[in-house]
């Protein structure tokens, strides 16, 4: 088969034929080009092991650190040239340092290969993106504590399936989300301790013969150790998947929340004002004001979810060690960082800038019998009746509210002693909103008490 008729077969999309292919299939250089700090990071670090256990020349190491901060400095300023011909970052790089310094160049590459050296350079682009993510997860967590603060006796409906269920207060709600990202920050933090380990000097697989010293360069890199095995160093992507697993469970509780805004700024709910500056309007309805950064980070999860289950495709198969099959990871985890750190960056703007509409809170708080269990409760507590029993004659009470149009605080004493004759005026303490939000004073309840108490336990996690 000739060029011209391979060239056809591809749709005339490559200039030559086979050899065209070849390189645009092969190339990472597009995408992997973002990791270019940390490949010169690498490197320098190699470089200086190389020196100091006299690998090579202490000259040779001066040359390479001199020429790889220039090319560091060319590719900050933009004027690096990259080459899809020499495929990667890595290689990009040595040909430019071998055109600025000649042949010291050459021998940067002794005891290492491009396996263990796009693992280095992968695990220190997404260690840099754990802290990236602690760091918004940890700002996240400040403004819901200080919504919690400020509406810690604020009431509000508490829901099951989305039907009102209990009172509870607009602190305790922040607060349930401040525990959901908390351990979010939690997987970040172990995930990030677990990664702490250098690839560097596993080489292709084997190891290397020459004297080198892995433990030198695993500390210049930030890292707590060399791995323990050249075979695994190089072969896995478990620390990418785990970033990807990390990045997903939160964007799910990101989703969550944002779901939870879309509604509560309806028109029909009314229970937060959000910010101008994280909503958009109509272009056709001038009355409209739509949450769409909030609908956006719903929508987030699905390219973060996706990534995690590429990856996951992409590894499944794999022999050791290495396989190009695993040239496939970066982009997955590159897109997936970006959006999880932007859904972070809207989600803490938006809840900074919301404002909790407390008047609509407090109203809806006390529709849809939302007291009923709280009636329940005094039955068994103050009557001594069986929990079943009770809830009989609760919901018997509720069809009767119902009927008449009214809500269980509406009925009066003899409606209520005409279903159980035991019910007495002290009933009427329970039935509001206030009364059953402090009465929750059980640890982790919604009574402001206890919000209060968990406000000034995270101000001392967040500050210690």
């Amino acid at each position: 088969m000739t060029d011209q008729t391979s060239n056809q077969m591809w749709g005339g999309r490559f200039a030559a034929g086979p050899d065209a292919i070849m390189e645009a299939i092969n190339a990472s250089i597009g995408f992997d080009k973002r990791m270019a700090a940390q490949d010169i990071a690498g490197s320098r670090a190699h470089a200086a092991m190389l020196a100091a256990t006299g690998v090579i020349t202490d000259n040779d190491a001066e040359a390479i650190r001199e020429g790889l901060l220039t090319v560091l400095s060319e590719i900050e300023m933009g004027k690096f040239e990259y080459s899809t011909a020499l495929e990667d970052i890595h290689m990009n790089v040595e040909a430019r340092l071998k055109a600025l310094i000649g042949e010291p160049a050459g021998r940067l590459h002794t005891g290492r290969s491009r396996n263990d050296q796009v693992a280095t350079d992968f695990k220190l682009w997404v260690r840099d993106q754990f802290d990236a993510a602690e760091k918004g997860l940890l700002a996240l967590i400040a403004a819901l504590v200080d919504q919690a603060e400020a509406g810690a006796d604020w009431v509000m409906p508490g829901f099951t399936h989305l039907q009102t269920a209990q009172p509870v207060t607009w602190g305790h709600h922040m607060m349930a989300y401040v525990e959901m990202f908390g351990r979010d920050l939690s997987r970040v933090r172990d995930a990030r301790a677990r990664m702490n380990e250098s690839p560097l000097g596993s080489a292709a697989l084997a190891g290397t013969s020459f004297p080198i010293d892995r433990e030198m360069t695993a500390s210049a890199l930030g890292f707590d150790r060399p791995t323990a095995n050249s075979l695994d160093a190089v072969s896995d992507r478990d620390f990418a998947l785990e970033f990807l697993s990390t990045a997903s469970i939160c964007a799910m509780h990101l989703s969550r929340f944002a779901e939870e805004l879309v509604i509560w700024s309806s028109a029909q709910f009314r229970f937060v004002t959000l910010s101008d500056r994280f909503s958009t309007g109509s272009s056709i309805m001038p009355q409209k004001k739509n949450p769409d950064a909030a609908e956006l980070i719903r929508a987030k999860v699905g390219r973060i979810f996706g990534a995690n289950t590429a990856l996951m495709m992409v590894m499944k198969g794999l022999p050791l060690a290495y396989s190009k099959d695993m040239q496939e990871d970066k982009e997955q985890v590159f897109d997936a960082a970006d959006n999880w750190m932007l859904a972070l960056a809207a989600m803490e703007g938006m809840v900074k800038d919301m404002t909790g509409n407390r008047e609509s809170l407090a109203a809806a708080a006390g529709s849809g019998f939302s007291t009923a269990t709280d009636l329940a409760d005094w039955m068994v507590r103050v009557l001594k009746v069986p929990f079943r029993d009770a809830h009989h004659v609760t919901g018997a009470l509720v069809a009767m509210a119902e009927s008449r149009g009214c809500d269980l605080p509406d009925l009066s004493l003899a409606d209520m002693q005409g279903v159980h004759a035991g019910i007495t005026a002290d009933i009427f303490t329970v039935l509001g909103v206030e009364n059953s939000v402090n009465s929750r004073m059980s640890y982790g309840g919604t009574a402001p008490a206890q919000v209060r108490a968990q406000v000034i336990r995270w101000k001392e996690i967040l500050n210690g």
